[in-house]
């Protein structure tokens, strides 16, 4: 009984840590949709204070008394019960939390959203100089952060951990390097191929106000429910979970751009899909959260790619399309358009990217936020790093900084260790479409129909209910029969841009 008392008080704070965040959660999107610009340092002062009162909560020796009193028990006998998977996962943070200052928590809150805002305006006026002190700043602070967690000799290997639990840099460099080598050829064999899908009408105008309600339309053909979220817009797109019943996606339009805006609709919505099919029950909880951000990323991936760039996927929506932007598409078939929005050409925006080059962007990535933290290249230089790099890999060079080093928010928000969970994403959305279609059968019939109902029902059952209760490789290996694997992308690239290049 003691120990039921105990877990029972336990909840109770975590469901209150959790109600915190979600506070800062609000203000975050807010910040990046509809405050006004003055606001930013009030706003900066706001999300430290909490960050501090978050902080002071996760590390209350009180948890750690809570906690021994639990762990141990009969309560947590089985390893996989509601009650053991919030023990052990309220003992990861508070461990995490406890080695971290209270004071540089809340400098890095407060820095962050203040280099959020010098990072947009930096890239508006694509000058990198005017947000180098802010990137300065947080990397020292991040630099900090890694000290004081302190899980391998590798700062990076840290800071990974907070979004992929047990990642290390010196796996990823294995699998990027596994990726590396073939998807190179591929890019090649495609570049110098044959066929080249005409992409000039992607670029007609598109109407904005249209876009909107096109994605809208679309995100609700899916699965998404409004009632439980909403969709604004933003200099660079993300999702936030409120709670519950509000989980918030961004995009953003350009009317003479008609891809940007709907696939970046359609990866939102796939964070959105999870959000949303969490159980609800358990919100507030360990149980009622995702385990890893490569799961999170990898259902953004399976909806913005495996669902939205098929055929059958625009066999149904394309005559929707060609309604809604009739001057743009009347002259267009079917084919054309699938061609040209799976269009393969090394570019230099990793949102826009297609998806036999998009992970290449996160090689890049990678290799320069490690290089960065571990003091091996200065925020001076990372411009001309940048450059070298996407000329190295991708065969292009930015014109300016916002086609370079300033297009992603991710740093100056202070998240280093993010990128990888993108690619991570893409190997683990590959494998789960694979087994789907396995159990399934027919998947394509029914998007050509309209009916995504099965793919996301399958995936409520096997992915979104399960919350975290699993880590991401366990949960791979029960829903795919195999631990993480890059060749089912792989198999998965070469079959499609195979068919559509004629290579």
């Amino acid at each position: 009984m003691r120990d039921e008392i105990a877990y029972a008080d336990l909840i109770r704070r975590t469901r209150e840590q959790s109600l915190l965040a979600s506070c800062a959660e609000l203000l975050a999107w807010d910040e990046d949709t509809y405050m006004p610009p003055s606001g930013a340092e009030h706003r900066a002062a706001q999300l430290a204070l909490l960050a501090g009162l978050q902080h002071a909560r996760a590390t209350d020796p009180r948890l750690g008394d809570l906690l021994a009193a639990v762990e141990g028990s009969p309560l947590v006998a089985d390893p996989d019960s509601a009650e053991a998977v919030n023990v052990r996962e309220i003992r990861r943070g508070f461990d995490r939390q406890t080695r971290l200052p209270r004071g540089l928590v809340e400098e890095l809150a407060r820095s962050a959203s203040l280099a959020e805002r010098a990072w947009a305006e930096a890239r508006r006026a694509a000058d990198f100089r005017r947000f180098r002190p802010w990137l300065e700043k947080i990397v020292r602070l991040k630099q900090r952060e890694a000290e004081s967690l302190a899980l391998t000799p590798d700062p990076y290997d840290a800071l990974l951990d907070g979004y992929e639990p047990g990642a290390r840099g010196d796996d990823l460099v294995g699998l990027f390097d596994a990726l590396r080598r073939e998807l190179v050829p591929l890019v090649n064999a495609i570049v110098y191929g044959r066929r080249r899908p005409d992409t000039a009408f992607l670029r007609r105008p598109y109407p904005v106000q249209r876009q909107r309600a096109f994605g809208e339309a679309v995100a609700a053909a899916v699965g998404f429910d409004f009632r439980r979220g909403r969709l604004d817009t933003t200099t660079h797109p993300f999702f936030s979970a409120v709670g519950p019943g509000d989980c918030r996606l961004t995009t953003r339009f350009a009317e003479d751009n008609f891809s940007d805006g709907l696939f970046g609709i359609l990866h939102e919505v796939g964070h959105g899909l999870y959000e949303q099919g969490l159980p609800a029950e358990d919100h507030g909880t360990p149980l009622g959260e995702v385990s890893s951000l490569a799961l999170h990323e990898s259902q953004a991936r399976l909806w913005e790619n495996a669902v939205g760039h098929s055929r059958p996927f625009w066999q149904y929506f394309f005559p929707a399309a060609r309604a809604a932007f009739p001057g743009a598409l009347v002259d267009v078939a079917l084919d054309e358009f699938h061609f040209a929005v799976n269009a393969v050409e090394p570019s230099l925006i990793r949102v826009g990217a297609d998806e036999v080059t998009y992970n290449l962007h996160i090689v890049i990535r990678f290799e320069l936020e490690r290089a960065l933290l571990g003091g091996d290249l200065s925020a001076a230089d990372l411009p001309a790093a940048w450059d070298e790099a996407y000329r190295h890999h991708l065969g292009v060079v930015p014109r300016d900084d916002a086609e370079g080093c300033l297009q992603d928010g991710h740093w100056a928000a202070g998240m280093f260790g993010y990128f990888p969970t993108y690619t991570l994403g893409n190997v683990l959305a590959a494998q789960l479409v694979a087994r789907a279609r396995q159990e399934l059968g027919d998947l394509d019939g029914g998007f050509a129909r309209g009916d995504f109902g099965e793919l996301l029902g399958w995936l409520r059952e096997k992915v979104y209910r399960e919350g975290g209760r699993y880590s991401a490789r366990r949960l791979i290996e029960r829903v795919t029969a195999s631990p993480p694997d890059h060749q089912p992308l792989i198999d998965e690239l070469r079959r499609k841009y195979g068919e559509l290049y004629d290579i």
